[in-house]
């Protein structure tokens, strides 16, 4: 497993390397730089140890431990991991800047970066952060992307507030239409699928319905606007189906053979479950009127020693 690479205007977040461990030595060489952490980074000794731990890192794809490098020279250090503090798996942020490098905006970036991927790239529902409670600089930089506090205790050997940030609406999808030439049809294909997968009627109006997960929903209509009642070409311009996120590889395969009985059709049978590549596993499905499905498998963890 490794980390993306991630870019700002001014700054390169790359995955840690055991080449880096001198730079990030100088990085906690001043004293300010650990001041509200338990162990003293400005020790060289310390500090060493501090980079091979996060070299040995092995958690979720997609997160670890980042050196952040402006115009080719590392400034500081970061991270997106599992928490070690608070229970249930959360992911929590931390970084460092050289303070010779402070006073410019440089965390603000690097952090907001860090987000971005988790929301973005990652799909967490949240990113938490502990900061110590004298380090008023911190505290300030994640109110400003966003964090609230909802607490504090002991942790990482003082006194913390417990600050959490959530993803924004902003980008995200609204609602997707699909207008079908048969109401009922759609209903007993797309709204059988949808519910099996968790989603909820949201609105029903004479001539549509809607079903809502998370912030998004998804409405079937035979509008009285629509022109044709053609089946959809699928393989035509527009719209050419969609991916939703379905389970293990055994939910799929259970939700493919019960859509037989729900108005769908397997697509590309003679390559399933691995149409989309060799580590995709999942179901493509076709209703009478030709909208497609994708039924998607969650992956398997994937961690790398060292």
């Amino acid at each position: 497993m490794t980390v993306p690479d991630l870019r700002t205007a001014r700054l390169r977040l790359r995955g840690l390397e055991p080449t880096d461990t001198e730079a990030i030595v100088r990085v906690f060489a001043d004293p300010d730089t650990s001041r509200f952490l338990a162990t003293d980074l400005s020790d060289p000794g310390q500090s060493r140890a501090s980079v091979e731990r996060r070299l040995a890192y092995t958690g979720p794809d997609g997160t670890g431990h980042w050196v952040v490098e402006r115009d080719g020279v590392v400034i500081g250090l970061a991270h997106l991991r599992p928490s070690a503090e608070l229970s249930g798996d959360l992911v929590e942020i931390g970084y460092f800047l050289d303070p010779a490098h402070g006073g410019q905006g440089l965390a603000t970036e690097a952090a907001a970066a860090l987000l971005r991927h988790a929301f973005t790239a990652l799909g967490l529902p949240a990113v938490w952060a502990l900061v110590h409670e004298s380090n008023v600089a911190s505290r300030k930089l994640v109110r400003r992307l966003g964090f609230t506090d909802v607490g504090g205790g002991e942790h990482y050997g003082g006194p913390h507030r417990v600050l959490v940030a959530l993803p924004t609406a902003l980008g995200q999808w609204h609602h997707v239409e699909l207008w079908v030439p048969d109401l009922e049809r759609a209903e007993e294909s797309v709204g059988w699928l949808l519910t099996e997968l968790g989603w909820q009627e949201h609105q029903r109006r004479r001539d549509g319905v809607s079903w809502k997960l998370g912030a998004g929903y998804l409405v079937v209509q035979q509008s009285p606007a629509l022109t044709g009642a053609t089946v959809q070409a699928r393989r035509a311009p527009g719209l050419s189906h969609l991916a939703l996120h379905a389970g293990s590889p055994e939910r799929v395969d259970q939700l493919a053979e019960a859509a037989l009985a729900h108005g769908w059709r397997p697509l590309f049978a003679d390559r399933y479950p691995h149409t989309g590549g060799p580590d995709h596993h999942a179901a493509y499905l076709e209703n009478a009127d030709g909208f497609e499905i994708e039924l998607v498998a969650e992956s398997p963890r994937v961690t790398r020693p060292g």
